[in-house]
């Protein structure tokens, strides 16, 4: 109640208060009202997003600047082969790379993230649960989150594509050899055996008194002519092994590489004997298994110990090595040979290698062996590297997963 010395409020005063509540009260439902659709919209933004995101045949997946992921859809799970999302949020994304592409994902956080680009594509290789390999075009988007900044990414598997541009570079490769081989390798040896066959064509022509000397000097030119064959039959069954090479068609299955060593070396032991080097097989105290096509793996070692033969000298020794370490498969083929100049290294597996040069006791080389050898390896999802110091040998080292 007012005090006696107060004036009650008059009816305008009344009136007045009860219009000013009155706009307060539409003003507090008009914003009321506001807030209300502005949260209806952003759910159905959300539910939008959601939608997309959830059910998109792409993967989808939201990374924080560490590169750990967010959120992701089913479509991920299926491309890493996981049991479900929970076994993807809250890993890094690392996890999954490929050794040997795991700086992509290191460029990509420094490009969003450091560099501040609003978004970036790159190609790589992530490895799925189950150990297998794959190529995914990677698109990540850098967006404001509250206070962070989050990457929206999405992976496409590519391997199919990946698989198609090195069918196609290989069929480019193989019609680039074969041009190579009969417009300058094979065009030596075939004028070779020409130049040889007419000097014994005149020869025999004028046979009659055929002449001691003469005979050996035919026999001579015949063993010419079998050496000049003998060499273009190695650059044609290497050119047409490199065009045979596929890894889609390549057939790999459990072997035990101790016993498949043994085996391959045998014809080389021969050689090794009448060359007077020592050839010794050194195997761990467990056996070897490795996932490989035995046929294609073949070729690694016979180019390798083949090599190895050709650049030692007589009274050297030559070590074919096998280990285990941190799981994975290790093989050596160690020589005392004359070793490689350090300025042949570089290209030495280059295909028809300017390092190719002839053996100690004057054997040919098409340029085309260790070319060969690096591509069966890397079929085989293995790493093949050399070490070498002139005058003192060399070793090569093949690496299995």
């Amino acid at each position: 109640m007012p005090s006696p010395t107060e004036k009650p409020p008059t009816l305008e005063e009344q009136l007045e208060a009860l219009r000013a509540e009155n706009r307060s009260l539409r003003t507090a439902q008009a914003t009321a009202q506001v807030q209300q659709a502005a949260s209806d919209a952003e759910e159905r933004h959300e539910a939008r997003f959601r939608t997309v995101f959830e059910n998109s045949p792409f993967g989808q997946k939201i990374i924080t600047p560490d590169l750990t992921i967010r959120q992701a859809n089913q479509a991920v799970v299926d491309m890493l082969g996981c049991p479900d999302v929970q076994d993807l949020v809250g890993r890094k994304i690392l996890e999954f790379a490929h050794p040997d592409h795991r700086a992509d994902w290191q460029f990509l956080q420094e490009r969003l993230w450091a560099h501040k680009l609003r978004h970036f594509v790159l190609e790589t290789c992530l490895v799925r649960c189950d150990g297998s390999s794959f190529w995914c075009q990677v698109t990540s988007i850098r967006f404001p989150d509250g206070d962070e900044e989050l990457g929206y990414t999405q992976l496409e598997d590519i391997s199919d594509r990946k698989a198609m541009e090195l069918a196609l570079k290989r069929l480019y490769d193989a019609q680039e050899t074969i041009l190579h081989l009969v417009t300058h390798d094979l065009k030596t040896p075939i004028t070779h055996v020409q130049l040889l066959a007419d000097l014994l064509r005149r020869q025999l022509a004028d046979a009659t008194g055929l002449a001691a000397e003469s005979a050996e000097d035919m026999t001579h030119y015949l063993a010419l002519i079998r050496q000049a064959c003998a060499d273009a039959d190695k650059l044609l069954r290497d050119v047409l092994f490199l065009g045979s090479l596929d890894a889609r068609h390549l057939q790999k299955e459990p072997t035990n590489l101790d016993a498949f060593l043994e085996n391959r070396l045998l014809p080389h032991r021969l050689v090794a004997e009448g060359k007077g080097i020592a050839l010794a097989l050194e195997l761990p105290p467990q056996p070897v298994l490795a996932h490989l096509n035995a046929d294609s793996f073949g070729r690694v070692i016979d180019n390798l110990v083949s090599n190895a033969l050709k650049f030692t000298p007589a009274g050297g020794r030559i070590a074919v090595r096998l280990e285990e370490r941190a799981g994975r498969t290790l093989l050596a083929v160690q020589d005392t040979g004359i070793g490689i100049p350090e300025a042949l290294q570089p290209a030495l597996f280059d295909k028809f290698t300017p390092s190719a040069r002839p053996g100690v006791a004057g054997e040919p080389s098409t340029g085309l062996g260790l070319f060969i050898t690096r591509q069966i390896v890397q079929q085989h999802h293995g790493k093949l590297r050399m070490e070498s110091r002139e005058g003192q040998g060399t070793c090569f080292f093949v690496e299995l997963p």
